[in-house]
């Protein structure tokens, strides 16, 4: 696989344009103003925690004795969890309770940084050691049309206003749901297969 090929890849399955949405709803309740340093502080978490997995990953994985197979399970369960609160959010909200900016879950991992990102610059890896440099690129190409999309999700907001944020966000929650399933039932069935 060469150079473009991967980036493609890795684009197509951090899918910025889907996860506009899950971007917008996640960051409802952090002030408009902020909502840019936050995507960008995401973002950078998110390519810190690809860049140790391309590095480190097998290493990693095998150090905690963990198979791929857990990746995508885990990854799957966790995605499940927050499609439901997308989904059904929470009606009534205790005057007393903060309201949580974003760090890390969701946004970072699993949205940007997800599992099947993961796995599959574990499977690059391990197909092609000696190309390493080929990956790195490929993986800061995909980052960066990735960081592209995701930094205009505030103006989409904007455009979309409450009612349209509140359809859309139901709507990525039913298709988060659905990647979740798929998600758990890949891990399943490698795990079953090996």
């Amino acid at each position: 696989m060469d150079t473009l090929s991967a980036t493609l890849l890795l684009l197509t399955i951090m899918d910025p344009l889907g996860n506009v949405a899950n971007f917008i709803s996640g960051l409802r309740s952090v002030p408009p103003e902020r909502r840019t340093r936050v995507i960008a502080r995401e973002l950078l978490i998110a390519l810190g925690i690809l860049l140790v997995f391309l590095f480190c990953g097998q290493w990693l994985l095998a150090l905690l004795h963990l198979k791929e197979e857990a990746l995508f399970i885990s990854g799957g369960i966790v995605l499940f969890l927050i499609a439901l609160k997308m989904i059904f959010p929470p009606t009534i909200r205790e005057k007393d309770e903060p309201i949580l900016e974003p760090f890390i879950v969701p946004l970072a991992t699993p949205l940007i940084a997800g599992p099947s990102v993961l796995a599959t610059l574990l499977v690059l890896v391990s197909s092609q050691p000696e190309a390493m440099r080929q990956w790195v690129v490929a993986l800061l190409a995909s980052w960066a049309i990735t960081s592209a999309v995701l930094l205009m999700s505030p103006l989409l907001a904007r455009i979309l206003k409450e009612k349209g944020s509140m359809a859309v966000e139901r709507l990525m929650g039913m298709l988060l749901v659905m990647i979740a399933v798929q998600m758990f039932l890949n891990g399943l069935k490698r795990y079953l297969n090996s």
